[in-house]
C-alpha cells in the first residue's frame, strides 16, 4: 500500500531480494488487494465526469502557500522529539483515510441531503475500514480454493482480529429463488454470516465474517434469497479456518 518511508522501503527491498518466503507473501497480498478492488468496482453513473468537472470549475482554489522565511542562525542547541508510527498504525491510517476520502467524494458529487443516504455512506465507510484492518493485520494470511459447481474464492484472515474477508469469482449462476449464503460452522453451532451480494464483473464480495472461534469452518450453501436460520442446501464450499 506504499505506506512506508523511503529508508524503510530500501531496507525491505534489500531483504526481499534474497527472501523467497517474503516475496511469495507480498505477491499473495497484492493479489488479494486487487481481487477486492475488482469486486467492489462499479461503472460510474452517466454524467459523473461532467458534474465533477463543473464542480471543480466553480470551486475557488487555494492561493499558493508563501515560502517560509529562513530562520536566523543560532548557536543555541535544540532538541527535536520525533514520533514514529508503527507499521500497522501507518497502514491502518492510510486505509482509513482512503475510505473517508471516497465517502466524502460521493457525498459532494451527488449532493447527499437525506438521512437514509447518510446512513448508507456511513455503513460503507465502516465496512471499508474493517476490510482494510483485516488486510493490514500483522497476522493476515490468504487462502484460495475452488467451489463445487464452479468458481473460486479468496479469503484473507486475521486470527488476532477474529475476522476474515471473503470474495468469490465466477460462481455458478443460481435460479432467482436461490442465493449464496456464507456460514461459520463450528463447535458453537451454525452461524449465518451474510448472503453474498450480487455478482459484478464476475465477482462478488467483499463480505466480512467476524467473531471467528477455534474449530470454525467457513461454508457456502444455496439458500432462499432472504437467507436461512441454518444451512439447508448442500455445502459447495467447506474451508477449515
Amino acid at each position: 500500500m506504499d505506506a512506508i518511508s523511503a529508508p524503510d522501503r530500501a531496507r525491505f527491498e534489500r531483504h526481499l531480494a534474497g527472501c523467497a518466503e517474503c516475496a511469495r507473501e507480498i505477491a499473495s497480498l497484492r493479489e488479494a488487494t486487487a481481487r477486492l478492488a475488482t469486486a467492489t468496482a462499479v461503472p460510474p453513473p452517466p454524467g459523473l465526469k461532467e458534474r465533477v468537472m463543473a464542480a471543480a470549475a466553480a470551486t475557488r482554489q487555494r492561493p499558493p502557500a508563501a515560502e517560509p522565511e529562513a530562520p536566523a542562525r543560532s548557536w543555541r542547541a535544540r532538541t527535536w522529539r520525533t514520533r514514529t508510527w508503527p507499521r500497522r498504525g501507518r497502514l491502518a491510517l492510510v486505509a482509513g483515510a482512503v475510505a473517508t476520502a471516497a465517502v466524502a467524494v460521493v457525498a459532494v458529487v451527488f449532493g447527499v441531503s437525506n438521512g437514509s443516504m447518510h446512513d448508507q455512506l456511513s455503513q460503507a465507510q465502516a465496512s471499508s475500514q474493517q476490510v482494510a484492518a483485516v488486510l493490514t493485520a500483522r497476522d493476515a494470511t490468504m487462502m484460495t480454493g475452488a467451489v463445487k459447481g464452479g468458481g473460486t474464492v479468496t479469503i484473507v484472515m486475521s486470527h488476532a482480529r477474529r475476522e476474515l474477508v471473503f470474495t468469490a469469482a465466477d460462481l455458478r449462476a443460481l435460479p432467482d429463488a436461490r442465493g449464496y449464503e456464507l456460514w461459520l460452522i463450528g463447535p458453537a453451532g451454525d452461524r449465518a454470516v451474510s448472503m453474498l451480494p450480487p455478482v459484478r464483473h464476475g465477482m462478488t464480495g467483499p463480505v466480512i465474517a467476524a467473531g471467528l472461534r477455534p474449530g470454525d469452518h467457513l461454508a457456502l450453501t444455496a439458500e432462499p434469497p432472504g437467507g436461512a436460520s441454518r444451512p439447508t442446501g448442500p455445502m459447495v464450499l467447506d474451508v477449515v479456518l
